[in-house]
């Protein structure tokens, strides 16, 4: 019994250190948790003034909560006098292997929070992107998703988008109508430019105030192309 108590005595400072050690990974993990509690307060908040989007807010609050606690795991286990450095580098090493595989992966999500911070478009609105045309259905993540008028369901990686260039056709309040037609050589163009005119000049959805404008665009093997421009509102955009 005596040799038992002398060794518990020498274990003694030991236990004392380690329990020391784990009320300062606990201090830690707890504080982690509070500044955790405080960062979802403060973004919540934000959200509420502003007008940023809800996907990307959520995005960037778990990133951020992910950080801190990955912060917060590793300070406790240091404090614990578990060896990090090894673990640091087999993370970095499995973090380079999966950010190579998921290299695509990342850079669409990386322009889905570029498109959703920096708005070049909202949904509902009429874009233009390379070869394709649509209105904009939604704005995820890693697509955006684009509706034909003749009812085509269209998915453009965001990464493509961010990196190329996009023309918000109803972006702005007003739209240009062009109208071209085509007249015989015979034909009276005099006339047909009135009456193009007239057609512009008369029709009540037609904003008079920019100007209209009539021109002759080509002049073809077998016809003369006449046009005519005029600015409408853009949701009158495709009734007139």
């Amino acid at each position: 019994m005596q040799l038992f108590w002398d060794k518990l005595k020498g274990w003694g400072p030991g236990i004392s250190d380690l329990a020391l050690r784990g009320l300062a990974a606990a201090v830690i993990l707890l504080i982690a948790n509070r500044i955790v509690r405080v960062v979802r307060r403060l973004v919540n908040n934000a959200l509420e003034r502003s007008s940023a989007d809800r996907v990307v807010s959520r995005f960037l609050m778990t990133a951020a909560e992910i950080g801190i606690y990955a912060l917060a795991v590793f300070m406790a286990a240091d404090s614990l006098g578990i060896p990090t450095a090894s673990i640091v580098t087999l993370l970095g090493s499995a973090g380079l292997a999966v950010g190579l595989a998921l290299q695509e992966s990342l850079k669409n999500v990386a322009g889905g929070i570029m498109i959703m911070l920096v708005h070049p478009f909202d949904v509902g609105e009429y874009i233009l992107f390379e070869d394709q045309e649509g209105t904009v259905e939604k704005v995820g993540l890693i697509y955006t998703t684009l509706m034909t008028p003749n009812q085509r369901k269209i998915t453009i990686p965001n990464g493509s988008i961010s990196n190329g260039v996009v023309v918000n056709v109803t972006g702005q309040g007003k739209r240009r109508l062009d109208l071209e037609i085509g007249i015989g050589y015979e034909s009276d163009l005099k006339l047909a430019k009135t009456i193009l005119r007239e057609l512009f000049e008369s029709h009540p959805l037609i904003l008079q105030e920019e100007g209209v404008t009539v021109y002759v665009g080509e002049l073809g093997e077998s016809a003369v192309t006449v046009g005519v421009r005029g600015f409408t509102t853009t949701e009158d955009y495709w009734t007139v």
